[in-house]
């Protein structure tokens, strides 16, 4: 019995406790109060200019129906809640717990403002302990800039922040954002997405599936399956830092640059597309990807890569910077610097370029490819031009001079053009491959004609030739080589992974 009556002094002093920490609901002033026992007992009537006032919060409107007893108040017509300096809720009808400091405010037009922003709804809880709005009925947040919607949505007074759900859509003068989830924060103007996102703007669309925009700097960083696309060009990478003043996007990690007009791909590690300048780079593992006809793409890898851009955003120069190499089935090549011209369609190779084709290998000082829809058309060797292909261990057919020019079929050499102080070296051998002879001859000019297995099949001299059949054994040592000859064996690749060695 005595642990009874105790257990029930312990609940009545909590109770008492609790009464004492929750305060009533108190009257500030109204045109009338009254009572009406037989109508609603216990239930005071307010009418005309009602205000209420609870733990420092204040409530307006015409009139309301006050239960002290269960600390509870129904306000009616021009309803508003006043909480803090900045802070107003209004509807058409607010109820109120005082004991939970929650509130329901509806209406045809339910408003809340806040210093910056205005939400509007028509049906929307408030609860003064975490300081957090709902609406779950669509809702639509404007500020001066930005206009938002989304089907659900929570507002955090102390916090300035809005978290919104289902079909979420921010529109400005500069673009419109979708996504399905987003958090946006009132005083730094920054919307946070944790879903997938897409913002459309007039020049490019943005997209990712996390990262954060700030719509004041328009200056984001996106993540996960990141994206910058416009017209002719596509942006990827881990992350984007996004710049859109200055139309400027840097990818971080398994970065791409897709140029859809000209089918070129850049990828690596880093890169940076400047639109307004009109150029863009990447580095850390760079790899251009010219994709050609008949899946015989052209790989292609360097220090760095560097595009140049004219004013309708379409590529005009391709640069490759040091340690430049790279693999098609038909060809490979390796040189300095490199630059690739859209408008002509040439490769121009600098500073030490040689070129493989099948069995043979061509170098001069400069070298020049041009093609033509999306196949390999003609090659120019300038200075110095030189053709080399191995006919035994210590054996080897040489072809030089002043300038060649060689002509693509089916991205095939089938004919080289040699024009200006052509001197050829060539071992003459039986259809059972039994050695004739060493050929060597000079003239102004010769026409080489190649096989389909990339061999010589055919060589015309024009214009005075000079030509000698020398037995090998009676070929001096040093007239087995023309001068300048070079053979270059290590570096060339020989599948597209070797770029990168």
């Amino acid at each position: 019995m005595m642990r009874k009556n105790i257990l029930i002094l312990l609940l009545l002093l909590i109770a008492a406790s609790t009464n004492a920490q929750t305060k009533k609901i108190r009257l500030v002033s109204a045109d009338k109060a009254s009572y009406d026992d037989f109508m609603s007992k216990g239930i005071q009537h307010i009418n005309g200019n009602a205000i209420f006032e609870h733990e420092g919060a204040y409530l307006y409107c015409d009139s309301a129906l006050l239960n002290e007893t269960v600390n509870n108040i129904n306000c009616y017509g021009r309803v508003r809640i006043k909480s803090g300096d900045t802070l107003n809720l209004y509807g058409d009808q607010i109820d109120y717990a005082g004991d939970t400091k929650i509130a329901k405010v509806t209406g045809k037009i339910v408003k809340l403002v806040d210093k910056t922003t205005t939400l509007t709804t028509d049906y929307l809880f408030y609860n003064r302990n975490t300081n957090a709005a709902y609406y779950e009925t669509g809702g639509v947040v404007t500020s001066k800039e930005n206009r938002l919607t989304s089907r659900r949505g929570y507002y955090y007074t102390d916090k300035k922040e809005y978290v919104f759900f289902d079909k979420v859509v921010l529109k400005n003068k500069r673009y419109e954002m979708l996504s399905d989830s987003m958090n946006y924060f009132t005083e730094t103007k920054t919307a946070e997405f944790k879903g997938p996102t897409t913002i459309k703007g007039k020049d490019q669309d943005l997209y990712c599936e996390r990262g954060w925009y700030n719509t004041n700097t328009d200056i984001g960083s996106l993540m996960k399956n990141a994206k910058v696309i416009n017209e002719k060009r596509v942006l990827t990478g881990d992350s984007i830092y996004f710049d859109r003043k200055n139309d400027v996007g840097k990818g971080y990690r398994n970065v791409k640059i897709t140029d859809t007009v000209n089918n070129i791909i850049l990828n690596g590690n880093y890169g940076e597309v400047w639109n307004k300048k009109g150029f863009g780079f990447m580095t850390q593992k760079a790899l251009a990807i010219m994709i050609e006809k008949k899946k015989d793409s052209l790989f292609l890898h360097a220090d760095t890569l560097r595009a140049t851009f004219d004013t309708s955003h379409n590529t005009k120069q391709l640069f490759a910077y040091h340690k430049v190499k790279f693999f098609r089935d038909s060809l490979q090549g390796m040189c300095d610097s490199m630059v690739f011209v859209t408008k002509d369609s040439v490769l121009n190779l600098y500073h030490s370029p040689v070129i493989w084709s099948g069995n043979n290998q061509l170098t001069a000082d400069t070298i020049k490819l041009f093609t033509a829809n999306k196949e390999l058309a003609r090659l120019e060797m300038h200075n110095t031009a030189f053709i080399v292909s191995r006919d035994s261990l210590d054996g080897f057919n040489q072809i030089k001079g002043r300038t060649m020019t060689g002509l693509f079929r089916k991205n095939q050499i089938y004919r080289i053009n040699v024009d200006g102080s052509a001197e050829s070296l060539y071992y003459v051998r039986q259809d059972d491959k039994a050695l004739i002879g060493v050929n060597k001859a000079v003239a102004s000019d010769l026409i080489i004609y190649m096989g389909d297995d990339g061999k010589v099949r055919k060589i015309t001299w024009i214009k005075k030739p000079v030509s000698v059949l020398y037995p090998l054994r009676e070929l001096p040592k040093e007239e087995k080589q023309l001068r300048d000859f070079k053979w270059i064996e290590v570096g060339r690749p020989l599948k597209k992974e070797d770029v990168f060695k």
